[in-house]
């Protein structure tokens, strides 16, 4: 072999270790590269074709901040840690100030997405939109449209920039450094009646918390799955918000295999996990609960929040009922607090305040005032607490409810000695029917589709029970009406199943 091959031979050898040790360390920085990016949290929710109208017709944010992307494009890579920055912000449970704007992108790259993208007149990338979420439901956007309210956003190549343009729509001042909680943007205005509509998403997140806490704290027992099931009962004709009456619904009819009498047991808590069958079950759906309050947020991480949550439901069911389930209220109510409501204190209070009413509940109104009355002697004997203790929220003191300046006809006189007030009842029990009924819900936008508005009702009107607990008439009279509809399209059904062909197979 000539002395030039054997040189030959011995630098390609070389020249393959070195590739081999190069392409080893690439391997390496690359596996480290990735590590980093895994750590990195998208706050932004990421949108397609499918989920666009669902996703921006659910949210209960105000706006809306749409970035139409394309995954290939190197302007967008570099622009999304800036994006993530004005997102972490307002998105998800960590928020800073939750409830407010939703930050959302749609890849404009993936098929899925090429209709979506073509309505919206998408030109370049990245592009931003702002408006309120229901308006980019079933909508586009065109370059000369006139008196669209969306609009493009058109100063935000940085973090920086992106936000000092939204605090311009808002006449806010939020900044890329703000952490969790103190909450100097929300409006304590109680003379804008408005804002409880707001709310509906706090009774949610007040319901699924209190499922939470009942299943955290093995509070189902023998003495009170009862209680358990009146209030369900309760909750699936009156609950103001859809979604917790679909799961109020699906609980109740499947209460005993998923609540038996002997969850607690120890070996049975050892299969799972603790919480029983139910601990996975979401009483108000998937979404729920988000980690953060609207309404009833404080200004402070440890004020308001679940108890007035609690309250808001308590009375939105007072105002639904009909006169005939005003004693079922009554006690499914009182039952519920006393047997689930975790502050030993406050339950106690409720629980003497419910034992001293003499007479059954014969008239809605009665109830709905009855709970109004206990809810201002509960506000009055903590605002004492609270201004000895210094515990009270200082943006939201307790206070008489309603205050003046939110109903003035509810005021006959007030004296200014003791503070006692002369209430016209009437015009109290018109403004509760009013403030926690229609004006609560007047925002909630249900995201189920109208066709399926009588399956759902059907559903939810299944309230009976396998215990011998009370049921209202009119819940048993859905009931009925319910089987016999759903015994109809069971035939229905099944003929048109006996009379179909079979399909061809490959076999």
């Amino acid at each position: 072999m000539s002395r030039a091959l054997v040189v030959l031979i011995l630098s390609l050898f070389l020249l393959g270790l070195g590739f081999s040790s190069a392409a080893s360390g690439s391997r390496s920085i690359l596996r480290t590269l990735e590590g980093e990016r895994g750590d990195l949290r998208d706050y932004a929710v990421e949108l397609n074709g499918t989920s666009f109208d669902g996703v921006l017709k659910d949210t209960p944010a105000t706006f809306a901040v749409v970035e139409f992307f394309a995954h290939w494009c190197p302007a967008c890579r570099n622009y999304k840690p800036h994006y993530e920055k004005v997102a972490r912000l307002f998105n998800g449970p960590d928020a800073v100030h939750p409830g407010i704007i939703l930050v959302t992108r749609v890849d404009c790259a993936s098929k899925i997405n090429t209709k979506l993208c073509d309505k919206f007149s998408v030109s370049h990338y990245p592009m931003l939109f702002w408006g309120p979420p229901s308006k980019f439901v079933g909508s586009g956007w065109e370059p000369k449209q006139e008196k669209s309210e969306l609009r493009l956003i058109d100063d935000a190549r940085t973090a920086d920039r992106l936000l000092n343009w939204i605090n311009k729509q808002l006449g806010s001042s939020y900044g890329l450094d703000d952490e969790k909680f103190e909450n100097e943007h929300l409006s304590a205005n109680v003379s804008d009646a408005g804002q409880i509509a707001r709310a509906v998403y706090d009774v949610e997140e007040a319901t699924a918390t209190a499922f939470d806490i009942i299943l955290e704290n093995k509070m189902i027992k023998s003495n009170t799955r009862a209680s358990l099931v009146k209030f369900l009962q309760l909750m699936v004709v009156h609950h103001p918000s859809k979604r917790c009456r679909k799961g109020s619904a699906e609980l109740l009819v499947n209460f005993d295999d998923l609540c038996p009498s002997d969850m607690w047991l120890a070996d049975k808590q050892e299969e799972n996990d603790g919480k029983g069958p139910l601990g996975s079950f979401q009483i108000c759906g998937k979404d729920v609960p988000r980690g953060y309050w609207m309404f009833c947020r404080g200004s402070r991480n440890d004020t308001r929040g679940f108890s007035c949550g609690l309250w808001v439901l308590l009375h939105s069911l007072s105002v639904r009922i009909e006169d005939g389930e005003s004693q079922f209220a009554f006690t499914s109510i009182c039952d519920f607090v006393h047997n689930f409501f975790g502050c030993e204190e406050c339950r106690q209070h409720f629980y003497d305040t419910c034992s001293s009413v003499s007479s059954p509940f014969s008239k809605a109104r009665k109830l709905a005032l009855w709970l109004w009355r206990t809810h201002n002697a509960v506000n009055v004997r903590l605002m004492k607490d609270e201004a000895s203790l210094n515990t009270g929220d200082p943006k939201f003191p307790k206070m008489i409810w309603p205050p003046l300046k939110l109903c003035p006809t509810c005021y006959r006189s007030r004296k200014q000695r003791n503070n006692e007030v002369d209430w016209d009842e009437d015009e109290v029990y018109n403004f509760l029917t009013s403030y926690y009924g229609k004006t609560l819900v007047s925002l909630y936008k249900d995201k189920d589709n109208l066709a399926n508005e009588g399956a759902n009702r059907a559903l939810e009107d299944l309230v009976v029970s396998t215990h011998a607990v009370v049921v209202p008439l009119g819940a048993a009279l859905a009931i009925a009406v319910a089987s016999c509809a759903f015994g109809a399209l069971a035939c229905y059904w099944r003929s048109q199943q006996k009379s179909r062909k079979p399909r061809r197979s490959w076999s």
